[in-house]
């Protein structure tokens, strides 16, 4: 008996506003529902859940779905900005506000008007521009940096965070009128452990996606890999499990998948340290991709993420990151 077991590759699923989303398990669909219910409507929406759950993707499909539609979906990562800049990033300035200001800039507050501005991990937003952020969502209106003008702005917001906001409340990280404000409709995305039946599913999309990329031809996914996907716990989520495949393709030589198992094997359940390690890694990583592997410099990832390279490049050897595994230019050096 053979075993393997065929994975259908090259499958689209239809077109719809959840096209981004894979998965048909109870957990997921009732996620689905909800968003089609609040979709219509302007309401405040606050999507809850772990890192690498796929709060962007349903972030963007609340604004397909939207009367908005039309108009601009603007994202804002406000755990990727050092706070110091973020309110800049919110707010723009005025010409001459600060040190540096030489031009007058748009904030996107602004670029959002009459858009969805989706402000992704929230519970990261500073204590001292929650307030701000307060008054934007009661009264549609608020100052640049350095200027005396009020602008009003009509915003439909989203917010997502991975932290129990519950607990920075008390730990005064986090104002209560600010959380009622966008608690108004909460969705709350499951982990890929709850609903392990999309496993299959995400494993021919993902596999589909970078088979093109990589000009290789997948045609059966081992039992024992197959089973061993399904089982594990995936503290990283769907994002895991892409990486995770993304890998496996890259050992792959012939048509058979050659999933590295033994990295699944012998890990304990993950712990609350071990799950921020995860996130804070997959950070990381993903300001490594967008910045070609370069640490130091303005463009380079210690500036982007706020920290001094030395900083950053202990973490980075702590965490077992090498940035010569997210250069695209071997002429992509970082210092």
């Amino acid at each position: 008996m053979s075993e393997e077991k065929p994975i259908v590759v090259g499958k689209s699923q239809a077109a719809s506003h959840f096209d981004e989303i894979i998965g048909d398990s109870p957990e997921l669909e009732e996620v689905l529902r909800q968003v089609t219910i609040v979709a219509p409507s302007d309401a405040t929406v606050l999507l809850l859940g772990e890192t690498g759950t796929g709060k962007e993707l349903v972030a963007r499909a609340l604004h397909r779905m939207s009367a908005r539609r039309a108009e601009a979906f603007i994202k804002l990562n406000c755990a990727a900005i050092p706070g110091d800049l973020l309110e800049n990033e919110l707010f723009g300035h005025e010409e001459g506000a600060f040190t540096h200001a030489v031009t007058q800039k748009m904030g996107t507050l602004q670029l959002a008007d009459h858009g969805t501005l989706f402000l992704d991990e929230i519970g990261e937003m500073p204590i001292e521009i929650q307030p701000k952020l307060l008054r934007v969502l009661q009264d549609q209106e608020f100052e640049p940096l350095g200027s005396t003008r009020t602008l009003r702005v009509n915003i439909r917001l989203i917010a997502a965070t991975n932290r129990d906001l519950s607990r920075s409340i008390r730990e005064g990280k986090f104002r209560t009128d600010l959380f009622y404000r966008l608690n108004v409709f909460p969705i709350r995305l499951p982990p890929l452990r709850q609903r392990r039946s999309d496993i299959p599913k995400l494993l021919a999309h993902f596999l589909d996606k970078y088979s093109k990329r990589m000009n290789k031809h997948i045609q059966t996914v081992p039992r024992d890999t197959l089973e061993a996907l399904i089982n594990w716990n995936w503290p990283g989520n769907v994002r895991e499990l892409e990486n995770f495949v993304e890998r496996s393709l890259v050992l792959t030589s012939g048509t058979v998948l050659q999933a590295p198992l033994s990295e699944l094997e012998g890990r304990s359940l993950p712990t609350i340290e071990s799950e921020l390690e995860t996130v804070q890694r997959e950070h990381i990583i993903r300001v490594l991709r967008e910045c070609r592997g370069l640490i130091s410099g303005p463009e380079g990832a210690a500036a982007r993420l706020g920290m001094k390279r030395t900083t950053l490049q202990s973490k980075m050897e702590r965490l077992g990151i090498s940035p010569a595994d997210y250069r695209r230019d071997p002429g992509d050096l970082a210092s």
